[in-house]
């Protein structure tokens, strides 16, 4: 009964993280990598070249910068798009570096695909978003005393956006002032927050459905407040343990997994971290608190 006690500082802290990540994003935007604007991805087998000397070269020979990645063995380097003539001087003065740095592929990405990527990212978080809404006002709607199915299911599409935006505005910050970009694997990452957070919500509203039939069933007039945090006490140490141990491998990803997929494990980081909250301290409590407000209305 806690968090449901304090229901007001919770969902009041969670309101805050949301404007601030809307601000950074509003402000900074999100910095799209080569998916999403079109240019050119150029695999350098590094041999003994460094990362500093080719970001030096790059910009000697085209005037821009590039986003530059290590693998084992090589340097993934994105760019602006670069002409035939462009990328002809530039691979020969990467190779003249020294014996073993060789240019090993050159990918060029329209911006045309870009823009379709971008637009189908967005229409699938947005047609996610819509199904899952539905789902539960559909699976509650033999529960909408003294909360209409609906509002569940606009606070689960709450809940969705609080997990979404909030990775979202932390990438913003991140590349205003470090250089990172969202990608593809960025918009993957956001989808699977999305089944993620949903997958905890619906745990504990499924908990706070099954109280309420029990209470009809055996005549108690239980307050809808209790109910609902009765259900979060039931349900704390599945949301907990589940969440610690996906945590722990996004963190061995994260450290463990390479430069290819650290902005991604990150991503999926920040996103899991605002589900676990989300779906204990923000959504059953706003629960409450709407249905109080429909009782002062009355």
């Amino acid at each position: 009964m806690f968090i449901i006690r304090y229901k007001t500082l919770f969902v009041s802290l969670s309101l805050a993280l949301i404007l601030a990540s809307a601000l950074a994003i509003g402000i900074f935007g999100l910095k799209p990598a080569i998916d999403f604007t079109g240019g050119t991805l150029i695999e350098i087998q590094r041999g003994n070249l460094t990362q500093e000397v080719l970001s030096q070269i790059v910009f000697e020979e085209v005037g821009t910068t590039a986003s530059i990645r290590p693998t084992e063995e090589a340097y993934i380097a994105r760019l602006a798009p670069l002409t035939q003539d462009q990328v002809s001087v530039l691979k020969a003065r990467v190779e003249s570096h020294s014996e073993g740095v060789l240019v090993t592929r050159v990918s060029t990405i329209g911006p045309s695909l870009g823009e379709e990527l971008f637009s189908k990212a967005l229409i699938a978080i947005a047609l996610v978003s819509l199904g899952i809404m539905l789902f539960i006002a559909f699976a509650f709607w033999k529960v909408s005393k003294p909360v209409s199915s609906w509002v569940y299911g606009l606070v689960t599409l709450g809940t969705l956006v609080h997990d979404v935006i909030i990775p979202a505005g932390v990438f913003a910050l991140l590349g205003a002032f470090l250089n990172v970009e969202v990608d593809a694997l960025f918009v993957v990452a956001l989808l699977t927050v999305l089944g993620y957070s949903v997958n905890d919500t619906i745990v504990v509203f499924d908990r706070v459905r099954e109280n309420l039939r029990l209470n009809q069933e055996q005549g108690k007039h239980e307050d809808y407040e209790r109910t609902v945090g009765r259900s979060l006490t039931q349900t704390y140490a599945r949301s907990i343990n589940t969440s610690l141990t996906t945590i722990l491998v996004l963190l061995a990803l994260f450290f463990f997994g390479g430069t290819q997929t650290e902005d991604f494990a990150l991503a999926l980081l920040i996103g899991v971290g605002a589900g676990v909250y989300s779906s204990i301290f923000f959504a059953a409590p706003l629960l409450v608190i709407i249905e109080q407000w429909g009782k002062k209305k009355t």
